[in-house]
């Protein structure tokens, strides 16, 4: 199919675990935030952050601002680390003495930790990024590096191809949010391979791929130098799609967690390799590359239906349990990247993994294949093949009504607040008091003013 598929096994995109990788924090330790409110008075964070000071507990972040809901109320953001049980320990007494100072209500515990453990009434949430910056905080937690290639991979014995494996990784690895993506030099063997795939690939895209994807590959021709001898670089990509969309790309060095790559979406952030398949079966990669991203992944994140499709499924899995986080990824493996919609009539490919598939995207038009129609209950509990072309495919009617029943869907996660973006300031917000959403309301008021006034006008 042109993607193999042991690094396609329980999650999504590039990034999925395998069950010969354990997911290892280079970090050594377990990254905590606690997000708290408290009157606008003096002193008042002095004595908040009492309870950590007498608790020995080191604080590494601290950041305020209004309260929105409340003009007399500020809120904190303290990013922490947990070590060991005897931090652990502290760490909830520390909590319980905040408790008696801001009010229960009033303080919200984001962790990584597995939720399993966590009771039905604990105030603890997985951890996810407040702000599009703290997506840096996934470099360092990767299931495994760029440049470390199984024994079976083509390029395994090629000196020169790990070699560049470890310079794209590197490249990533040391990315901050806000830098401009490096640029990279590839080599003939690379352009070469680049060539074979997508020429082979162009030749399809007019009869198999959707209307959407047909509509944006001109402009990627023509704005982003898409061609068959020449590989665009993610920069100049990124940017275009930020014109487009609001998406942007950011590269990776290595295996993500779900959760992590999920989380990304939801700020409209792409991860993305920049490294390109092995030349010697440039028909084949066991890993996502560079062609698949491209090809596959950048021109449907240019149509704003799509990207809104995407970005929901990432707000879906924000402070989600576990195991709604597998349930989540299917859905993104039977979508975004293996996703089937009508179109007249006919079948078309809106997946990555079948538009930069010559195999995955001959079948999944054809009637070899099984259609099922698109339910969310069903396809977050369907197995997948991972080495295998896909046989069965979820088929949707539309980008929009596929946005609708995730949204549907997601409502059901078990979580004591709605998650909203902001894009002004590329940040989420929690909606999980009255007030959050009276102030809600009165945006979208301002907002339908501004409609309707169009309107009128219109009409004149």
């Amino acid at each position: 199919s042109g993607i193999n598929a042991e690094y396609w096994q329980v999650t999504y995109h590039q990034y999925w675990t395998t069950s010969t990788k354990e997911y290892v924090s280079t970090m050594g330790s377990e990254k905590m935030s606690v997000v708290f409110s408290i009157p606008h008075q003096p002193s008042a964070l002095v004595k908040a952050l009492g309870p950590f000071q007498s608790n020995n507990i080191n604080l590494t972040h601290i950041e305020s601002r209004p309260l929105a809901e409340d003009e007399n109320k500020y809120k904190f953001l303290c990013n922490l680390e947990i070590t060991n049980e005897e931090d652990e320990a502290r760490f909830k007494k520390a909590i319980t003495e905040l408790y008696d100072i801001s009010g229960k209500d009033c303080v919200k515990v984001l962790s990584r930790r597995d939720t399993d453990n966590t009771t039905k009434d604990s105030e603890e949430v997985p951890w996810f990024p407040i702000k599009i910056a703290e997506l840096d905080r996934f470099a360092s937690q990767i299931l495994s590096y760029g440049s470390e290639l199984d024994s079976d991979h083509p390029g395994f014995t090629d000196e020169v191809y790990r070699k560049r494996r470890k310079m794209f990784a590197d490249i990533a690895f040391n990315y901050k949010h806000g830098e401009p993506i490096p640029r990279v030099e590839y080599n003939d063997a690379e352009l070469a391979t680049w060539r074979t795939v997508f020429t082979r690939l162009s030749t399809l895209f007019e009869t198999h791929a959707c209307k959407e994807f047909r509509k944006v590959w001109p402009l990627l021709v023509q704005n982003c130098n898409y061609n068959k001898d020449n590989i665009p670089q993610l920069d100049e990509v990124s940017k275009f799609l930020k014109d487009c969309t609001g998406f942007t790309l950011r590269p990776v060095a290595g295996l993500l967690s779900s959760r992590d790559f999920l989380a990304g979406l939801a700020f409209r952030v792409f991860h993305s390799t920049q490294y390109i398949r092995h030349g010697a079966n440039p028909f084949y990669t066991p890993e996502p590359d560079v062609c698949h991203e491209l090809i596959g992944h950048v021109p449907l994140f240019c149509d704003p239906e799509f990207a809104a499709f995407s970005q929901e499924i990432g707000l879906a899995s924000l402070g989600a349990p576990d195991e709604w986080i597998e349930k989540l990824a299917t859905l993104y493996w039977f979508t975004i990247e293996f996703g089937v919609c009508r179109e007249e009539g006919a079948l078309k490919a809106y997946g990555a993994g079948c538009l930069s598939s010559i195999e995955e995207l001959e079948n999944c038009v054809s009637d070899s294949s099984k259609k099922l129609p698109f339910e969310c209950e069903n396809i977050s509990t369907t197995k997948y093949p991972i080495t295998t072309i896909q046989p069965v495919y979820f088929v949707a009617p539309s980008f929009s009504e596929a946005k609708r029943k995730i949204r549907e869907y997601s409502s059901s996660i078990p979580r004591a607040f709605t998650v909203h973006y902001n894009p002004y300031t590329q940040s989420v917000q929690l909606i999980n008091k009255r007030a959050n959403c009276v102030k809600m309301i009165r945006d979208l008021a301002n907002e339908m003013k501004t409609l309707e006034d169009a309107v009128n006008k219109l009409e004149d």
